[in-house]
């Protein structure tokens, strides 16, 4: 059974950092495109960020404007998103994405999704 657990999610005050994680098991993922998305209460998921399968080329969203980093660390099959400079508009839940295909800011691109982790900002 595959499974795509995220974690590190909280309230954190505005300006402020976490660090998300997103842990794989029932397969590994070191081939594979992974990729991070948000939802906000009564919206869309939108593209958050995603890593090729080595690492090597990375995407984001425009409004990460160079806040959020995108990492991967295939020996432990994990993926991890470090968010900088948090603003309340970051407020979302963010889900993990696994075995992107091609167009990797489309979540249709991508074959398993995690339950969410919850990220609030306070003002």
């Amino acid at each position: 059974q595959v499974q795509l657990v995220e974690s590190g999610g909280g309230l954190v005050q505005a300006g402020g950092s976490l660090s998300l994680s997103c842990a794989a098991s029932g397969r590994t993922f070191s081939r594979d495109a992974m990729g991070w998305f948000r939802q906000v209460a009564g919206k869309g998921r939108e593209f958050v960020a995603a890593v090729n399968w080595n690492g090597g080329r990375k995407y984001y969203a425009d409004f990460v404007g160079g806040r959020f980093t995108i990492c991967r660390d295939n020996a432990k099959n994990t993926v991890y998103l470090r968010m900088n400079s948090l603003k309340p508009e970051d407020t979302a839940v963010y889900y993990c994405a696994g075995e992107g295909r091609r167009s990797l800011i489309r979540q249709h691109e991508y074959a398993h999704w995690g339950q969410g982790t919850q990220v609030t900002l306070s003002s």
